[in-house]
């Protein structure tokens, strides 16, 4: 599964392609499949988004979980405090990192 994530141009927060526009939360993004640079290119040209790149992701139970640590934490937002991550309520939230 590849999906597409990038930056916000007015916020900097991290965005994920969900098929129409980019979203704050990894759990919309969908498989681009090999489409993932026809949506990159014509993204960056409109300046909707800011280094883009298509990532591996996986489905589970949980939903749509990049494949790569690094992409994990820049879904779920700063490791150092779970009260400052996007689902602030979860108590699992530490865990979907790992």
């Amino acid at each position: 599964m590849k999906i597409l994530t990038g930056n916000d141009l007015k916020s900097g927060a991290v965005t994920w392609w969900d098929g129409v526009q980019w979203s704050l939360h990894v759990e919309d993004a969908v498989d681009v499949g090999d489409h993932g640079d026809t949506i990159l290119a014509r993204e960056q040209a409109a300046r909707r988004v800011n280094a883009a790149y298509a990532i591996d992701a996986i489905r589970d139970q949980r939903g749509v979980r990049p494949a790569h640590i690094k992409d994990r934490i820049r879904a779920l937002g700063p490791t150092v405090r779970t009260d400052l991550t996007l689902k602030p309520a979860d108590p699992e939230a530490g865990m979907w990192v790992i």
